[in-house]
């Protein structure tokens, strides 16, 4: 019976941790990811959408993004959404495309993303520990409603920290690898 709890929870862990792969992944390393600009917005259309649904994005050099827009009327928009965002990126605008230059990044700004990673990370471990809270709450008051026997309770408070310790190196391994890659000159 609370086996379907922590096979949610499960569910809810995995989220968190593609949340914080998304959002290390807008993180600027100093090495050119479209996965960096891909969700700015712009305003085009009469309404706002990320550039990955606007343009084909690749990063054919390590230090520069090309955006290549569907409709060119939409260049100076996206050009202008980038400049806007706040990554300080500057991008040059070359006839059908534009072309993003990534700057290198010097030892404070390092320190200052390597301080965001963990933050995020930070975030994503309240989340499991807040998870883990409320399986548990659950799983204590099927005891005291008589679902489950006090061994099953003990049981399932194993398999429930089991599971706690396994996401929470997952998010220590993703928070880890992108430090790692912060601090790669």
């Amino acid at each position: 019976m609370y086996k379907k709890l922590i096979e949610n929870l499960k569910i809810d862990f995995n989220k968190t941790i593609e949340y914080l792969k998304s959002e290390l992944g807008s993180l600027q390393v100093g090495r050119a990811n479209p996965s960096l600009i891909e969700n700015i917005k712009v305003n085009c259309y009469n309404q706002e959408l990320p550039i990955k649904q606007l343009a084909a994005i690749n990063a054919p050099e390590p230090r520069s993004i090309i955006i290549k827009p569907w409709d060119k009327e939409i260049i100076r928009n996206i050009e202008l959404a980038i400049r806007d965002s706040k990554l300080g990126l500057n991008p040059v605008t070359e006839e059908e495309f534009i072309r993003v230059n990534i700057p290198a990044l010097n030892e404070e700004r390092r320190k200052e993303l390597a301080k965001i990673v963990q933050e995020k990370t930070e975030e994503c471990r309240i989340s499991v520990r807040r998870g883990r809270g409320d399986v548990w709450d659950q799983i204590q008051a099927m005891e005291q409603a008589k679902e489950i026997s006090e061994d099953e309770k003990f049981k399932a408070k194993d398999e429930l920290q089991k599971v706690v310790d396994e996401y929470n190196k997952k998010i220590e391994d993703v928070s880890k690898k992108k430090e790692e890659d912060i601090m790669t000159i």
